[in-house]
């Protein structure tokens, strides 16, 4: 019986023949990126504003939509809810939650310390007596800012160290271009949750949007190496070959693997779309970023190699001629 096949095998696409058309379609990305965070910045979530934190445990599995639904009615700028488990909190399983709340901003000659502690104790009053509750948090505007700034940090360092690797592990123009493509990536992925905050979806940035970046980034240079491996094997096969050529080549050599790997890391994601507001936000900077970056391996990264200096300096003559 044959092997069912949703693509071919083999391909024979000149990518770089469309080149400048992918380079408009990225460009309008970027620069719809750079509006948004611009002009309209980040919806930032409880963890980058600060807030009220409560761990509550019921004797029973805890049916969070009621819970979700009391507090609501509180009326809060914010609430977060998630299940947590280990330890009494698996006896039985879904018997503990923690809430996240904002509260309302201070008004004049209030502190905001006072009011956080009022936000918690209303929210006790609310729950009633048949919770216990766990631990009580209350993370102050301070906090939160660092944690804001040390989560830029860690994204900027993963994107400039995977690309110092890829530069020592191959040669510096693949480094370059594994920089711009990585942290094309993380930029265009973050942009999207300015852009749909600012017209209208309720979207937040959050703690887990920087994991999902961070995982994002590992994603991403891991198509870029796909590519730059297949580029380097072709380079020692057919040294007379120009580099427009050999781009093609290897881009076409694993464009079926490339699709499928796609396909399938992004059909495994889908399922979190429906898991709450929490795994909502991850799983849309994923499913983004599978696009984008399978897209910016080839026509970032890889046509980069176009416009530096040849790699491993040889003169493609013939390959500059072509990409002019």
């Amino acid at each position: 019986m044959p092997l069912l096949r949703f693509i071919p095998e083999t391909t024979n696409v000149d990518f770089v023949k469309y080149r400048f058309v992918a380079f408009g379609l990225d460009g309008l990305l970027v620069v719809v990126s750079v509006l948004s965070i611009w002009l309209h910045g980040f919806n930032l979530g409880i963890d980058f504003t600060g807030g009220v934190l409560m761990e509550v445990k019921a004797a029973q599995t805890i049916d969070i939509g009621p819970l979700r639904a009391q507090v609501d009615s509180l009326g809060f700028p914010e609430v977060q809810m998630q299940y947590f488990g280990g330890g009494e909190c698996d006896r039985p399983v879904n018997s503990c939650v923690l809430i996240r709340v904002q509260p309302p901003a201070a008004r004049a000659g209030q502190d905001q310390n006072d009011v956080d502690q009022s936000v918690a104790r209303t929210i006790r009053a609310k729950l009633g007596e048949s919770y216990q509750y766990r631990r009580t948090d209350v993370v102050g505007p301070k906090v939160s800012n660092e944690l804001l700034h040390d989560g830029v940090i860690a994204t900027v360092l993963a994107v400039v160290m995977i690309s110092a690797y890829v530069a020592i592990r191959f040669e510096w123009q693949y480094g370059v271009g594994a920089l711009i493509a990585t942290g094309h990536d993380v930029f265009v992925t973050a942009g999207l949750y300015s852009f749909l905050s600012w017209v209208g979806y309720d979207i937040d940035f959050t703690i887990n949007t920087v994991a999902a970046l961070l995982l994002l980034a590992g994603y991403s240079i891991n198509d870029t190496v796909v590519v730059f491996d297949r580029l380097r094997e072709n380079r020692r096969k057919f040294k007379r070959m120009s580099l427009r050529d050999m781009i093609n080549l290897s881009t076409n050599q694993i464009a079926t693997r490339t699709t499928l790997v796609s396909a399938a890391t992004a059909l495994s994601v889908v399922p979190l779309l429906f898991g709450g507001d929490v795994l909502l936000n991850f799983s849309i900077a994923i499913l983004f970023g599978i696009v984008v970056g399978t897209f910016s391996s080839t026509y970032v990264a890889a046509m980069l190699l176009l416009y530096m200096p040849a790699v491993g300096g040889q003169v493609e003559a013939k390959g500059e001629e072509a990409a002019v």
